[in-house]
């Protein structure tokens, strides 16, 4: 039976480390995934709203589908600027490419952003919004062990009618393999069934890692839609309003394709997890993140991409649902 890792976190696939960083007057804050020397990366956007930052830049087709941090951060299009600090701090360091010998490095930072704005924060900033700097004390913090909950990307977050939050999950595929995944969590769908209490996530539980709540009766998955009049009300009925933002890692050495690819699978647990997903009031995305170091080879290399993304896809799941469960406990 597969197991999380030690910490159960995303910072369980080697090399990885995350940082937050929060605001607590703005009650915002940013939370950044650090990938050292550059892990080939992916991604995936099927919302009708999102904020993304370099996203093109991971495509296949291009010339250098490498990402040296990913940047997560409330604040909507103000909150992009959070990699500008991301950048500056890791370029200070040295980390990134050299495009000609002597010129400062060059960090890869994609990055994507969810709605806070209108959480009763602080908002008044003029023409110094909060995130470039928020972005550079995130990679000050990084480390292997970070806060989940009202922390980071997920301080100002709503899922549906209640509190978001930041959560994390990892699962340890023995022969090496590590996976593990990340989640800000605001979108306009609900994480609970129809009774309030359970997670649509709670067949993918571990170890009661969100409450070890079950279903008391018939799941009751008749309603499409959580009550759209009270979404209305708090002005979640938006397009760009709500999201679910979500990092996911392997530490096997996978393409650009690949990455892709598992980035989809991975989808399908945000899908398991709340529901809707990917409707047009959020901006759904999955970034996928792989280090290079365990070789896959070639016989049978499918069946073991199909078993990462699968996996990916329950972490994914369980990590939206520990992001709620720890920030409202």
């Amino acid at each position: 039976m597969y197991r999380p890792g030690p910490r159960n976190l995303i910072t369980d696939v080697p090399g990885l480390s995350v940082g937050n960083a929060t605001d607590e007057a703005v009650r915002s804050g940013v939370t950044v995934v650090l990938c050292p020397g550059g892990w080939t990366a992916g991604v995936d956007v099927r919302g009708g709203g999102p904020g993304v930052r370099e996203t093109e830049t991971l495509s296949a087709e291009n010339g250098y589908a490498r990402a040296h941090a990913v940047t997560l951060s409330g604040g909507s299009v103000f909150g992009l600027g959070a990699a500008d600090g991301v950048v500056a701090a890791l370029s200070a360091r040295g980390e990134g490419f050299l495009v000609r010998p002597g010129a400062p490095s060059v960090p890869i930072v994609p990055g994507a952003v969810l709605y806070d704005l209108a959480n009763g924060g602080d908002k008044a900033w003029g023409l110094d919004p909060p995130y470039r700097r928020l972005g550079a004390q995130a990679v000050d913090a990084a480390g292997e062990a970070f806060e989940l909950g009202a922390h980071g990307a997920g301080r100002g977050a709503r899922a549906g009618l209640v509190q978001g939050g930041l959560g994390s999950a990892s699962l340890d595929l023995g022969e090496g393999l590590v996976v593990g995944a990340l989640a800000a969590v605001n979108p306009v769908g609900s994480v609970f069934m129809p009774d309030g209490r359970t997670f649509w996530a709670w067949p993918f539980e571990i170890d009661g890692e969100f409450g070890g709540r079950t279903p008391s009766g018939p799941a009751g998955a008749v309603e499409p839609m959580p009550d759209d009049s009270r979404l209305a009300g708090q002005g979640r009925l938006a397009p760009g309003a709500n999201t679910t933002l979500a990092v996911v890692a392997v530490n096997a050495a996978l393409t650009a394709g690949e990455c892709k690819r598992v980035a989809m699978m991975a989808q399908d647990g945000l899908s398991r997890a709340v529901r809707p997903a990917h409707t047009p009031f959020d901006g759904d995305v999955v970034f996928a993140l792989a280090s290079g170091e365990i070789d896959l080879g070639q016989d049978e290399r499918l069946r073991r991409i199909a078993r990462i993304g699968a996996a990916l896809a329950d972490c994914l799941a369980r990590a939206i649902a520990r992001g709620v469960y720890l920030a409202r406990g």
